[in-house]
C-alpha cells in the first residue's frame, strides 16, 4: 500500500479537495471553500494546511465565527444541498460562537461542516487558554455543545482517526435523510502530528444524490387514501426544492388537480402565479391557502417536518376526518401525526404517486373554490403592498417596492422578526430558489451572513438581503465580509426602532408594551443610531431614503452598483397583514393582575379547543 506522510491536519485539507459532485454534467469540488478564523487552536495546524491547498480548496477570512457558518448553510441551501462549506475556528470562545449556526443547520437539515480546534489530547499544558475544565469529567471541552445540534459529531485525539471520522462525516453530510452539520473537533497537537495515510485517501470521488425510491406497499395505500380523497391539498416544504422536484410538483398538481400552499422552506416550489399555487400556508399563510387547509380531507405533506408555523400549532387542519399522507425521505418526518408514511425522495415519490394515482382528478367543485381563493387573496395582497405615502411604510408596502423593482430571477434573503410573515404572505417569487428564508430555526442575525452565501452559490442572481434594525445590530460583520470577498448584496435595512414583532405578539397575549421596542426599553437616552454611516464604514455604498418612491429609486440604482449597498427606511412598527394567517399557541397566563392578560387568556383557551390532540 502506498502511504504519504502528512499532518492530521494537511489530511483534511487534501481529502476534502479531493472530495467532488457532478451537477447538469459537470464536476464541480463538493466543497466551496472554508471559511476560517484563526486562532491559537487551529492557525499552526489546518492554517498551514490550509495554505498548503489554497489553490484548489480556498479560504475566506469572515469577521464572525456565527456568521460565517451561517453563510456556508445559505450557500449549501442555495446549492440544493449539492454543495457545501467547512468552517474553522480556534478552540473557546471561536467554536462556541458556532453553535447556534450548528442548531440553524440542525433544523433546516442542511450540510456544514464545523472544524473547531480542541485542547490537548496529551493533556500535558491543560489547562490551556480558552480551556473549559469539567470538575468531574477530563474528556469534556467546550465543543461538547456541539454534540446535541450536529448529526455526527468526533473528537480526534490521534492522527490516524481522522481517516473513519472523515468517511462517516462524507456519509451524513450527503446523505438526503440524515443531512446535517458535522462537528470534528481537532485536538490542536494532534493537527500537527504526522501519520503514514494511504494514498487512496487521497483520491478523487464525485457525490451524487441518493434518490430513494417508493416502497410498493406503501405507495400502494398512499395511492387508496389520495383516491378516496373530496378535497386533497399538498403541503410543498423545503425538500421539494433539495430534490429538485419543482417540475415533478407542479405536473403532479395540473394532472390531478390538486392545489399546494407552501411553507417558509418551501416557497419558490411554484411559481407564484402557477394555476395550482395558492402561495403560503400556516401562521404566516394566505387566505387562500389556509382556507383549502382548513377543509381538506387530505393533505400530502412533501418534503416538510410539518412545524407549528405551517400547521397552526396543529389546528389549522380543522376537517375531522383528515388524513395525512407524508411523502418524505426521512422516516422520522413521515409518520408525525400519524399520517400514512411514503418515505421516498420528493422527485421520484412525487413521479410514482402520479403514475399510481392513474387518471384521478380532485372534484371539481374542490379545483373551482380553489381557484375563487387565489383570486382574493390575490386582490387582498395587492391593497397591502401598493405604494403609500404614508410618513412610516409597513413592511408590506416595503415589500411591495422591492418587487416592483426586482426581476424574476432575483433571490430574497430573510430570516427571524416580522418580515418572514410579510414576505411568506406577499412576495411573488417566480424561479426556484428565489425565496431564501431561514425560518426553521428564526435565528436573528443571519440575514446578512445568509445573504452572503447565497450569492456565492450562484453569483450570477442578484440578492436582495431585507432586515430589520434589530436583527442587523446583532450581527452586520459580513455586509464587510461581503465587499472583501466581491461578493454584491443589496441589503434593505427597516428601521422601526426596536423588535416590532415581538411587541405585536407582546400586545396581543395581553401584555403592555415593554423592553421590545426602544421607547419603552430601561433607558437613559434614546439612542439615534446612524444605520447608513454605519453601512458605509464597513465598506458598502449606504443611503438613506424617506418614502417609498426614494426606496424605489435607490433600488435601481443599487443593482446597477458593483458593491454592496445598504438602503435603509424608517419604517411602522405596529401594522401588519391582517387578511390571511393563523392562530398560533403562544401560551398566555393563568393569572394576571392585568385585564388584558385576563381576556388574552380566554380567547387562548378557546383557541386550544382547535388543536388536534393525539393524532
Amino acid at each position: 500500500m502506498s502511504t504519504i506522510r502528512l499532518t492530521m491536519a494537511q489530511a483534511v485539507a487534501r481529502f476534502l479537495a479531493a472530495q467532488k459532485t457532478e451537477i447538469d454534467g459537470k464536476v464541480l469540488p463538493l466543497f466551496g471553500g472554508v471559511f476560517a478564523i484563526f486562532g491559537h487552536g487551529n492557525v499552526a495546524g489546518l492554517g498551514e494546511a490550509l495554505y498548503g491547498v489554497r489553490d484548489s480548496l480556498p479560504t475566506y477570512r469572515a469577521h464572525n465565527e456565527q456568521g460565517m457558518a451561517h453563510a456556508a448553510i445559505a450557500f449549501a441551501k442555495a446549492s440544493r444541498r449539492r454543495r457545501m462549506m467547512a468552517c474553522t475556528t480556534s478552540i473557546g470562545p471561536g467554536a462556541t460562537n458556532m453553535v447556534t449556526a450548528a442548531a440553524v443547520a440542525h433544523v433546516n437539515r442542511l450540510p456544514v461542516l464545523l472544524l473547531p480546534g480542541d485542547v490537548f489530547a496529551n493533556r500535558l499544558p491543560d489547562p490551556v487558554l480558552q480551556q473549559i475544565e469539567n470538575f468531574s469529567d477530563g474528556t469534556v471541552s467546550a465543543n461538547d455543545c456541539f454534540k446535541p445540534v450536529s448529526r455526527y459529531f468526533d473528537r480526534i485525539t490521534r492522527p490516524e482517526q481522522i481517516i473513519p471520522a472523515l468517511h462517516r462525516a462524507m456519509s451524513v453530510l450527503t446523505d438526503p435523510a440524515d443531512c446535517g452539520p458535522v462537528t470534528l473537533a481537532l485536538c490542536q497537537d494532534v493537527q500537527a502530528e504526522a501519520y503514514d495515510y494511504p494514498e487512496s485517501f487521497f483520491a478523487e470521488k464525485i457525490w451524487t444524490p441518493r434518490r430513494v425510491r417508493p416502497d410498493e406497499s406503501e405507495l400502494a395505500k398512499a395511492a387508496e387514501i389520495i383516491r378516496n380523497a373530496k378535497k386533497p391539498f399538498i403541503v410543498a416544504g423545503g425538500g421539494v426544492l433539495y430534490s429538485g422536484a419543482e417540475k415533478a410538483l407542479g405536473e403532479f398538481a395540473q394532472r390531478h388537480g390538486v392545489f399546494v400552499g407552501e411553507t417558509q422552506a418551501g416557497k419558490s416550489s411554484l411559481p407564484h402565479d402557477h394555476a395550482a399555487n395558492l402561495g403560503a400556508i400556516g401562521v404566516t399563510g394566505t387566505a387562500a391557502a389556509n382556507a383549502l387547509a382548513e377543509e381538506a380531507d387530505v393533505v400530502i405533506a412533501v418534503g416538510t417536518r410539518l412545524q407549528d408555523f405551517t400547521t397552526g400549532s396543529w389546528a389549522l387542519f380543522k376537517n375531522p376526518n383528515r388524513k395525512i399522507v407524508g411523502l418524505n425521505v426521512q422516516a422520522f418526518d413521515a409518520t408525525k401525526h400519524n399520517a400514512q408514511p411514503l418515505v421516498t425522495d420528493a422527485k421520484v415519490g412525487l413521479d410514482e404517486l402520479s403514475k399510481a394515482l392513474g387518471n384521478w382528478k380532485a372534484p371539481d367543485v374542490w379545483t373551482a373554490k380553489a381557484k375563487d381563493e387565489k383570486t382574493r387573496w390575490f386582490g387582498s395582497s395587492a391593497r397591502f403592498t401598493d405604494p403609500t405615502n404614508a410618513e412610516l411604510p409597513s413592511d408590506a408596502q416595503v415589500i411591495g417596492a422591492v418587487q416592483r423593482t426586482s426581476s424574476p430571477t432575483d433571490v430574497v434573503v430573510c430570516a427571524a422578526g416580522g418580515l418572514p410573515g410579510e414576505l411568506h404572505k406577499h412576495w411573488k417569487a417566480s424561479a426556484a430558489l428565489g425565496y431564501h428564508m431561514e425560518y426553521g430555526y428564526s435565528c436573528m442575525g443571519y440575514e446578512i451572513a445568509g445573504g452572503l452565501g447565497v450569492k456565492m452559490a450562484d453569483p450570477s442572481r442578484e440578492v436582495i438581503v431585507m432586515v430589520g434594525d434589530g436583527s442587523y445590530l446583532m450581527m452586520n460583520s459580513e455586509l464587510a465580509t461581503s465587499v472583501m470577498l466581491g461578493q454584491k448584496l443589496t441589503v434593505v435595512l427597516l428601521d422601526n426602532r426596536g423588535y416590532g414583532c415581538i411587541n405585536r405578539l407582546q400586545r396581543a397575549t395581553g401584555g403592555e408594551s415593554f423592553n421590545n421596542l426602544l421607547q419603552h426599553t430601561n433607558h437613559v437616552t434614546l439612542p439615534n443610531i446612524d444605520f447608513a454611516a454605519h453601512a458605509a464604514s464597513l465598506g458598502a455604498d449606504a443611503v438613506k431614503v424617506k418614502s417609498i418612491a426614494e426606496l424605489e429609486d435607490a433600488l435601481k440604482k443599487a443593482r446597477a452598483a458593483t458593491r454592496s449597498t445598504v438602503i435603509l427606511i424608517d419604517t411602522d412598527p405596529l401594522i401588519s397583514t391582517d387578511v390571511g394567517g393563523h392562530w398560533w399557541d403562544v401560551a398566555v397566563p393563568e393569572v394576571s393582575s392585568r385585564d388584558e392578560v385576563n381576556t388574552a387568556r380566554k380567547n387562548y383557551e378557546t383557541a386550544l379547543g382547535a388543536q388536534r390532540v393525539g393524532d
